[in-house]
């Protein structure tokens, strides 16, 4: 099992950056891929980024492309979220997610869910 917590949420100001934190427990992530999810107010939960376990490589919404950066440290059994440039669009309930299976953007490749951090972006 792997327990996931996320942190680094907050109200920001349009323009401004945040930047997420996941923590792992319970299992390393070393083998995981790694993946953000938000859910803002009224809609269906969304992909936003993902890292693949070799942290090689990355791919992003378009939504946040360009403004956002995913990494990883294995050391630290953690991964991140950068994200610039925030937009009111962008506030969201944001989830971190671990999967064992094929690298993908589709959430039910996703075994592991942490509660998610709010993000609040004002204008």
């Amino acid at each position: 099992q792997v327990q996931l917590v996320e942190s680094g949420g907050g109200l920001v100001q349009a323009g401004g950056s945040l930047r997420l934190s996941c923590a792992a427990s319970g299992r390393t992530i070393s083998r995981y891929h790694m993946g953000w999810f938000r859910q803002a107010p009224g809609k269906e939960r969304a992909f936003v980024a993902t890292i693949d376990w070799t942290a090689g490589s990355t791919y992003y919404a378009d939504s946040v492309k360009g403004r956002s950066t995913i990494s990883r440290d294995d050391a630290k059994n953690t991964v991140y979220l950068q994200m610039n440039s925030l937009k009111p669009e962008d506030t969201a309930v944001y989830y971190c997610a671990a999967g064992a299976r094929a690298w993908s953007r589709v959430e039910n490749r996703y075994d592991y869910w942490g509660q998610g951090t709010q993000v609040t972006v004002s204008s």
